[in-house]
């Protein structure tokens, strides 16, 4: 089973205007274990740090979707509850998910999250919309786990033709 992991990596970062800085920045990975989250963000960000880094902290992340699309590079959180029907009982019972979209603005984030969940089955609200300060999301890379006795799930099946949705951050690229 491969889990969402929020790593956070303290660096020395150089800004535009040449000064530099120590900070914090929190990167989201899909992988096996808290031991491969780690190994996955030193070799991602590794390639892209000038200098040393450090792994600050590990967390387990829950989301119920992602939808990356490839004109934002910011990420908001969003809180949706939908009410479904208990199977035994008969009655109604509300459930709520996070999800993950990329957007430039809440607005943007709301009605992407709108489109996606528009062939929903059930009632929704999208009860919050929140920023996120995720800098980079490394989705899960199946031919990193070919050969190790470990399936891989893999949700890019009839999504393609979808246009920018990304079910559980697989990227889809449109090749010309």
């Amino acid at each position: 089973m491969y889990d969402w992991y929020t790593v956070k990596v303290k660096y020395t970062k150089e800004f535009r205007d040449g000064t530099l800085k120590r900070v914090t920045e929190p990167y989201l990975v899909n992988a096996a274990s808290f031991t491969d989250a780690e190994a996955r963000i030193y070799e991602e960000v590794g390639e892209g740090i000038r200098g040393e880094f450090n792994v600050t902290s590990i967390s387990k992340t829950n989301f119920a979707d992602i939808f990356q699309y490839d004109d934002s590079e910011t990420w908001f959180k969003t809180k949706i509850v939908h009410t479904i029907e208990d199977a035994d009982s008969g009655k109604e019972k509300k459930m709520s998910n996070n999800m993950l979209v990329a957007a430039d603005t809440a607005k943007d984030a709301y009605e992407r999250i709108e489109e996606n969940l528009k062939t929903m089955m059930s009632s929704y609200e999208i009860q919050a919309i929140s920023l996120t300060p995720l800098v980079e999301i490394y989705p899960l890379d199946p031919s990193r786990y070919e050969g190790d006795g470990s399936e891989v799930y893999d949700d890019t099946s009839d999504e393609q033709s979808s246009g920018g949705r990304v079910n559980v951050a697989y990227s889809i690229h449109e090749e010309e």
